[in-house]
């Protein structure tokens, strides 16, 4: 007899819902061999194969002749952030284990929103929180599609226990935190920050009994840290720890992060430092039942209350829980340390060269330099694909890197950026 508790695919009238082996395999083939036509010509083998620009096809090509077709453009057009060279971004290659889990997720479709649709899903994210949430000193909270949702969510029910209204945050926030303010209808204050990047204390309102004030642990500029001893400082203390929150899982470097656990709410993007696919965040809370009151609204048709922004939510917490099951505290933090000594290494070399001037230390695992004789933007574009990217600080173009790829080779590194300087 068939068990009624697992989904029967193998005969079901429609085959575009049933499962298929051979097709899935093949499907997993094109992951590694997309095909000819990569790049900008792909998007010409779309109208080639009947699918113009404007208009939907009145008939399909069907499910396999649709990925063969599309291969080349969404594989053989994407980056990879895994090569030797990958040094530019926060966004890391993903383990193979999240692929798995992420077409589990995909096949099921659960959402949590129901849980009668989705018990064990729900029970997963809790289980991911209850793990992580220790790290942080904070009581509990729930996973976002990343920071900029998370960043949201924290100053919502920031708003809402303790009557915020205005949010002070460092002049290098992420633009999420001015933007959560504005579609909150909080008034927004950016405060001056120092050499390094950090939040500059003497700039604080003297008064903050009605602010928020928003620390960054990680700015995607700098990667510094603000100073977490201000928690406390205002009614309500927020941490974007988007980027550099997953050091606490590290015993090397953990302690940059001290002071966190006196927040009121973390913001966490587990796509960054903890290597999930997107969109995969959290947001914590100290005091996790007063935020879920704070941002719950009911309906007829929920069996309970909706905690947060989101409104139906899938299992995002199930690649996570398998990365963390897969790697333990020690994987991930053995990754992490790796990408900040791989980010010192470099940085020292750099540091000694006399053609290039070099942009505070880093800290998180981020640091910017700039040739002395070259513009920053002619030796990115003598670079590899995905060595550098590019910002301004006070008017100035500078190379940015980041530690962000695991299987990033500081040698490799240094032979690419040795050849576009002294090309």
């Amino acid at each position: 007899m068939q068990n009624p508790s697992k989904p029967s695919v193998a005969d079901r009238s429609d085959p575009a819902f049933a499962f298929d082996e051979a097709a899935l395999i093949r499907a997993i083939r094109l992951l590694t061999d997309p095909g000819d036509g990569r790049g900008n010509g792909t998007l010409n083998r779309l109208a080639g194969a009947g699918f113009p620009e404007v208009g939907l096809p009145e008939g399909g090509m069907g499910e396999m002749a649709a990925l063969e077709t599309l291969a080349p453009l969404v594989v053989g057009g994407a980056r990879d952030l895994g090569t030797v060279h990958g040094f530019d971004h926060m966004d890391p290659p993903t383990p193979w284990v999240t692929w798995v889990t992420a077409l589990w997720d995909a096949a099921l479709n659960q959402n949590l929103l129901h849980p009668d649709v989705a018990p064990v899903a729900r029970q997963i994210e809790a289980r991911v929180v209850d793990w992580l949430t220790p790290f942080f000193g904070m009581g509990g909270g729930h996973m976002t599609p990343g920071s900029t949702i998370a960043n949201l969510t924290a100053l919502w029910a920031a708003r809402e226990i303790a009557g915020v209204e205005t949010v002070v945050h460092s002049k290098a926030a992420h633009l999420s935190v001015p933007k959560s303010a504005h579609l909150l209808g909080l008034r927004a204050v950016a405060a001056e920050i120092l050499a390094d990047g950090g939040i500059d204390p003497a700039a604080l309102p003297g008064e903050m009994a009605k602010a928020a004030l928003v620390l960054t642990a990680g700015t995607t500029n700098h990667g510094a840290i603000d100073a977490l001893g201000l928690a406390g400082r205002a009614a309500w203390t927020h941490v974007d720890a988007a980027w550099a929150g997953p050091l606490r899982l590290s015993k090397r470097y953990g302690s940059l992060l001290d002071g966190i656990e006196w927040a009121d709410s973390v913001a966490v993007s587990a796509h960054k430092w903890l290597y999930q696919p997107k969109e995969s965040g959290l947001v914590l809370f100290r005091d996790n039942a007063a935020a879920e009151r704070a941002v719950s609204f009911g309906g007829s048709y929920l069996a309970l209350p909706n905690v947060g922004v989101l409104g139906s939510h899938g299992a995002v917490a199930v690649p996570l829980l398998a990365t963390l099951m897969a790697w333990g505290r020690e994987g991930v933090a053995r990754r992490i340390d790796r990408g900040m000594a791989d980010a010192a290494a470099l940085h020292a070399w750099l540091s000694e060269r006399s053609d290039v001037a070099v942009y505070g230390p880093p800290t998180t695992g981020v640091f910017l330099w700039r040739p002395h004789h070259r513009q920053p933007e002619a030796v990115r574009a003598s670079l590899p694909v995905g060595t550098a990217s590019l910002t301004r600080i006070d008017g100035r173009s500078w190379l940015r890197q980041v530690a962000a790829n695991p299987m990033a080779e500081v040698a490799e590194l240094k032979r690419a950026i040795d050849r576009a300087l002294t090309a």
